[in-house]
């Protein structure tokens, strides 16, 4: 053993403890060990740095590019209300539905767009079911890492061992040689969270508000959390007034958020609206309110017509508090000169005015610089006031505002990325050509682009990426794999095939898992050669084992849904190494009685 060894084996032994502690945010300490490779002249510059130009970089920024675009148009809105409808309230079951769902399709599709694709829908369901999206999230990105063994061109690796086989002067594998491994590991997996996820996910709420702002806005603000629906009967004594000839703000302490009769709703109706037969009403306040309302006018309660859903729906509505700023045009002006209503379709609930909270109708106070509205609508009618400068919007959007009229343009940005994979294009080019397409069709912005980016990630693997670098250039890998080897000569083949996976799992946590496989390729030729074995399926066993990277956020997958999940790395440890052992067995019993 060299200097040179030593010195990686020491920067990888103080990186994985720095990571298993989290004494410090995994950026930095991929930059630290970065650096250190390039302090202690085990690379040169221009290697220490080559991870900010590396494929796999290029692959990760580009899909959270792409991923941007298909959240942007709502495309997946419609995937999330299927699988409520499908599993209804059972955790268990939505993660079983949505991890088939991304499963099968990483075996199409590179794991970490699937995980992108799939990724708005779990933070809306999370959303809509009030529960922590770390207790979703994580099931998905392993079943999208167990998907990516379905087919030989679901991961890196995989479409790399055919290229490693004809070099060795090896048969090739066909399409779906790996699909018996492959599907049973991703039945493995979703069986493994449907029995234990209770007791082995975390539950951090995500400490950014998203998905928990309204809960604290309504408890903040003694706020009615329950919209309740009532339609006008012939003979009503309602039918013919107007909204503010029934005193339904001050003698009610009510609001109406949506009128509806026929098909198109009219949110936030205009004070002179005037009351018709047949016509839904969406009401705000008291239970003990509504029913006194309702029996003075003799309304009948309704399940709710299906257009004014969308007011219960956290993703498409909700509460958020308005600011009027100085030299807002609306400051001295009143609600009623306005017309907040019919400008905007929103409903005001609450006014804060000089110190104290003011209810029921406040149409006629002069708001001044300072105020504070608390309204009501649709997300994409609140968004609008952002846009000028008489408002501030001071409560986050529970859901990024939706532009549906781009969804298949985005949906073909996505799928021409993948046609270009296929063309025989580096994944790293076809998805940045398919991030660089949303920007030219609009479907986001170039600054949108640049927000979507998470570039904790992108140094994270940029920064370790160069410790592979380091392993293959001094030997330290070739060393360690070598010894390894020596030490199993003439075991059974089942200890031969355990081996090959636990260091093709060793490997894959701290480098990629295409290096793991080039790396340790072929040394399992030799070793195969020399026990008299068939090399092919030991090839395609790293190949597969590579995938088992679950302990550590390291894989791509696992790193980009680090942060939405409000993850630590003890987490990983805990789920990803009973995942990990799991894989393990799985794996090794199928080659040996379908392979070997």
């Amino acid at each position: 053993m060299n200097t040179e060894i030593v010195i990686v084996l020491v920067i990888l032994a103080l990186t994985v403890v720095l990571l298993v502690t989290d004494k410090l945010r995994i950026d930095v300490i991929a930059i630290l060990c970065m650096l250190a490779l390039a302090w202690t002249g085990i690379l040169e510059p221009f290697e220490a740095l080559s991870g900010f130009a590396s494929n796999a970089v290029i692959a990760m920024l580009s899909v959270m590019i792409l991923g941007r675009g298909i959240a942007k148009t709502g495309l997946m809105d419609r995937f999330s209300r299927f699988v409520l409808r499908a599993a209804g309230k059972s955790r268990n079951r939505i993660i079983a539905v949505v991890s088939a769902s991304v499963g099968l399709m990483s075996g199409i599709i590179q794991n970490i767009g699937a995980a992108v694709l799939f990724l708005p829908s779990i933070l809306n369901i999370a959303r809509r079911m009030k529960i922590p999206p770390s207790s979703l999230i994580m099931p998905i990105g392993f079943a999208a890492i167990l998907g990516g063994t379905l087919t030989m061109v679901g991961s890196g690796p995989l479409i790399l061992v055919n290229d490693l086989l004809k070099s060795a002067s090896l048969e090739p594998y066909n399409l779906f040689a790996v699909t018996p491994v492959g599907l049973i590991l991703l039945l493995a997996g979703i069986v493994f969270f449907f029995i234990f996820g209770r007791l082995i996910l975390p539950r951090h709420i995500n400490q950014s508000g998203s998905g928990y702002s309204q809960e604290k806005l309504i408890q903040d603000w003694s706020l009615p959390a329950t919209i309740y629906h009532y339609s006008i009967l012939r003979g009503s004594s309602l039918i013919g007034k107007s909204l503010e000839e029934t005193g339904i703000w001050d003698k009610y302490q009510l609001n109406i958020l949506a009128l509806v009769k026929g098909k198109t709703p009219e949110y936030a109706p205009w004070r002179h609206t005037q009351f018709e037969t047949g016509q839904v009403m969406a009401l705000l306040g008291t239970e003990e309110s509504i029913i006194r309302f309702s029996a003075d006018f003799g309304l009948k309660p309704e399940t709710g017509p299906g257009q004014l859903k969308t007011l219960n729906d956290p993703v498409s509505a909700g509460f958020a508090e308005v600011i009027i700023p100085p030299r807002s045009a609306i400051a001295g002006q009143t609600l009623r000169s306005y017309n907040l209503r019919k400008r905007h379709g929103i409903e005001p609930v609450i006014l804060y005015h000089h110190g104290s909270k003011v209810e029921g109708d406040f149409s006629d106070i002069e708001l001044t610089p300072g105020d504070m509205l608390v309204v009501h609508g649709l997300w994409d009618r609140v968004a609008e006031l952002k846009k000028g400068h008489d408002f501030i919007l001071a409560t986050p959007l529970e859901t990024e505002v939706k532009n549906r009229s781009m969804a298949w343009i985005a949906v073909a940005c996505f799928a021409f990325a993948i046609g270009l994979t296929f063309a025989g294009f580096p994944i790293s080019i076809s998805f940045f050509t398919g991030a660089i397409a949303m920007v030219l069709t609009r479907v986001i912005s170039i600054d949108e682009a640049y927000e979507a980016i998470d570039w904790k990630v992108v140094f994270f693997l940029a920064g370790l990426i160069p410790l592979g670098v380091a392993m293959q250039k001094t030997g330290t890998a070739a060393w360690i794999a070598g010894n390894v080897m020596a030490m199993i000569a003439g075991s059974h083949t089942l200890v031969f095939l355990l081996v090959v996976a636990v260091m093709t799992t060793v490997f894959s946590l701290f480098m990629s898992n295409v290096a793991a496989t080039v790396i340790l390729a072929p040394l399992v030729i030799s070793m195969a050669q020399i026990g008299s074995l068939d090399p092919r399926p030991l090839v395609l066993l790293v190949a597969v084992a590579s995938a088992n990277s679950f302990m550590l956020p390291t894989h791509q997958v696992n790193a980009l849904l680090k942060t939405p999940g409000n993850y630590r790395n003890a987490d990983y440890l805990k789920a990803g190494g009973a995942m990990t052992l799991l894989f393990l067995v799985c794996v090794v019993l199928v080659f040996y009685f379908l392979y070997i």
